[in-house]
């Protein structure tokens, strides 16, 4: 274990980038402002530092234009919290610079570490995640008053989950391989890809760095019944705006983020599901080139999943699974996948590591699905997602006030 962690944390080194470290700040201006909001000042050394640290959370776009709006969004952030009397604790302040680090597999101190190996100050890491927590708490004290869930609103959702109203989604996807040895790096770009609110944003970095079939359309899937998902994923993609983007959501061996491009109720009654019938046939060697080749002849060659029983014919016997499970027993990658298959359809995105300890690539096929009643969904579940979408349309709201009403003034 300890030996796992020591190759994490040079994992997240290495993507850190070494070569980019920071020359000390005493160049004669660097603590100049370049802008003043409301009195109070950026520095040429603060934008310089939120840069470095854009850098390593591989933030798309011109990094110092965003470093500066975003040091302008936290001035006024802060001065909105210290007129409502919010301020945080010591404690709450190192709880949450502990957490940030735990999503990289860190302690708190190979986190700092590594930041300063890439130039970042421990100062612009604290003030980064203050400026997080007390937005966080200013939203939820301004505004958490002010979120009305009703009986209504729940019933209407829950129907929409369970298929008693007919829901379709208009889906992107990014799948991101993550290794043991890349998890850190993995978890840090799918941080930053979870902050996307831009569908053509999300469309170019699906088709650069997903790993899915998708990718070759960046990332976009076809419209599906909300019903298709995994059950626990429903409020979530529910709880989504267009062109708002999940969390990142752990599988095995990789994460996964998708992006709301439509939803919409259809004349046609939705669908649930008691059984999923499936296929996997494993390709030694995992996601190489031939092996994809090899997925891609079999999807040209094959209709049924009966049909995979000729190709396994001679191999070992755990070459070829053929499965028939409930959907909540279906793990969260593979139920992930046959979400956007249909009788007959094969995806080749998954890999699995086998007893030997090498790796192979899973052919999976959609064999059928078999129907059933609706099965009640959490109120409290639901609640909880309709209740954070309200108040993120009201924080983005809020914060656009608090810019335009402050007095900004370039250096």
């Amino acid at each position: 274990m300890k030996q796992m962690k020591h190759a994490v944390f040079l994992a997240f080194v290495a993507m850190l980038g070494l070569s980019s470290v920071a020359p000390v700040a005493m160049a004669q201006g660097m603590f100049d402002p370049i802008v003043t909001v409301d009195d109070k000042a950026v520095t040429r050394y603060e934008v310089q530092q939120r840069v470095l640290l854009l850098r390593v959370l591989r933030s798309p776009g011109d990094l110092e234009e965003l470093a500066r709006t975003q040091l302008i969004e936290d001035r006024v952030k802060l001065a909105a919290a210290r007129s409502a009397g919010i301020e945080l604790s010591e404690e709450v302040i190192m709880d949450g610079m502990t957490e940030f680090a735990s999503r990289a597999n860190l302690s708190l101190e190979e986190l700092i570490r590594a930041l300063a190996s890439a130039g970042v100050a421990e100062q612009t890491f604290r003030d980064f995640i203050i400026s997080s927590l007390t937005w966080r708490d200013l939203v939820r004290a301004r505004f958490v008053p002010r979120v009305r869930i009703s009986e209504a609103d729940i019933d209407k959702a829950i129907g929409a989950i369970s298929g008693g109203s007919a829901v379709r989604v208009l889906l992107s996807e990014i799948i991101l391989p993550a290794p043991p040895q890349q998890a850190a790096e993995a978890q840090a770009l799918a941080d930053r890809l979870s902050q996307i609110n831009s569908v053509q944003q999300f469309s170019a970095e699906a088709g650069q760095v997903s790993a899915s079939q998708s990718r070759a359309n960046g990332g976009r899937l076809d419209w599906m019944p909300l019903t298709n998902l995994p059950a626990p994923l429903r409020p979530v993609i529910l709880g989504l705006s267009v062109g708002q983007v999940t969390q990142p959501i752990p599988l095995e061996g990789a994460i996964a983020l998708f992006q709301l491009r439509a939803i919409e109720e259809t004349g046609v009654a939705a669908q649930e599901f008691s059984a999923i019938d499936y296929a996997a046939y494993y390709l030694p060697g995992g996601r190489t080139e031939a092996n994809l080749q090899q997925a891609a002849a079999i999807r040209s060659s094959v209709d049924t999943c009966d049909d995979l029983y000729g190709l396994a014919k001679g191999q070992p016997e755990e070459t070829l699974q053929r499965l028939a499970t409930t959907p909540a027993d279906l793990p969260n990658d593979i139920a992930l996948e046959l979400a956007k298959l249909d009788r007959g359809e094969i995806s080749a995105n998954l890999t699995r590591i086998t007893t030997d300890g090498s790796e192979a690539l899973m052919v999976l096929m959609l064999c059928g699905r078999t129907a059933a009643g609706a099965e009640d969904a959490s109120r409290e579940q639901v609640a909880g997602q309709l209740r954070n979408q309200r108040l993120e349309a009201y924080a983005r709201g809020y914060l656009a006030q608090l810019v335009s009403d402050a007095r900004i003034i370039d250096r």
